[in-house]
């Protein structure tokens, strides 16, 4: 019978393959913990996606909000996600802060609001990806962590404008849009006419001026110089966003038709060289 940490592996492989390649790659003694963690936010990122009401995906939020504020559930053994995360919490002593923030952030995801500021989206990335990235590092080095915290600010950020990029189809799909309203009217549109799609020119400048906003942050968490051997495996996903960048300047107009992201072989070997460089 699989334990909890190989069918949590098997799912992380299936919802996010780029996370689950890192994880791979990170000390056997911590990756666990760093599934369990990979795993939730997947599950808590993809609920717009499996629900067909916010209040059903609120609902399903609670549940996981919960999880984490110490309510038993009766079917939390049988889950082998939930059962992995709290372990972890109680581990590694995550902030249940941190993870909390989280979920009200996740709430934006199941709604159509605009994305007003730029400022807006960095505290929407702040509360995800730049949490997940800082939770990772208090597992595979809590010493380490709190001095790196300014640097997975950063990071977090260029990595939530990477991911709101690939994700741009799907969203624009479901009228949904993360790039702020104040890029938007930077470059003469707004989000109907970003939603409409007709309008290439603006968009791509759109899209181009959205991915500025993730290098800047990219640069910066770069700026700090090579990070320590240790919690290296907390950034390793990070080490990916860079080459979305670039693509989407060099083809803005074009991330709605086409897969801008890397072939996986490629994105695998991103991944080992920033292993052994030990920089994003």
């Amino acid at each position: 019978m699989l334990d909890n940490e190989a069918i949590c592996l098997a799912g992380l492989r299936d919802t996010d393959r780029d996370r689950y390649l890192a994880a791979l790659l990170s000390p056997v003694d911590k990756r666990a913990g760093l599934v369990a963690l990979y795993g939730f936010n997947a599950e808590i990122a993809r609920i717009r996606d499996a629900v067909r009401e916010p209040m059903s995906g609120e609902v399903r939020l609670q549940y996981w909000r919960d999880l984490v504020s110490g309510v038993e559930h009766g079917e939390t053994a049988a889950n082998p996600l939930g059962a992995l995360l709290v372990e972890t919490i109680r581990r590694y002593d995550l902030p249940a802060e941190a993870l909390l923030r989280m979920f009200d952030a996740r709430v934006f995801d199941l709604y159509d609001d605009p994305m007003e500021s730029r400022g807006m989206f960095e505290g929407y990335a702040g509360d995800t990806a730049s949490a997940l990235i800082q939770l990772a590092g208090l597992i595979v080095a809590p010493d380490e962590a709190a001095k790196c915290a300014e640097r997975a600010g950063h990071a977090g950020v260029a990595q939530a404008v990477a991911g709101s990029i690939l994700l741009l189809p799907r969203a624009r799909a479901r009228g949904q849009l993360y790039i702020p309203l104040e890029i938007l009217k930077a470059v003469g549109l707004d989000r109907e006419g970003f939603l409409a799609g007709e309008d290439r020119t603006r968009i791509s400048a759109a899209v181009e001026a959205f991915a500025g906003l993730g290098r800047e942050h990219l640069a910066k968490a770069r700026s700090a110089g090579v990070l320590p051997a240790t919690i290296m495996p907390a950034y390793l996903p990070v080490a990916l966003v860079g080459d979305v960048l670039d693509r989407a300047v060099k083809k803005p107009a074009r991330v709605f038709e086409e897969e801008i992201r890397a072939a996986q072989w490629r994105r695998q070997l991103l991944l080992m060289r920033a292993m052994f460089r030990r920089r994003v």
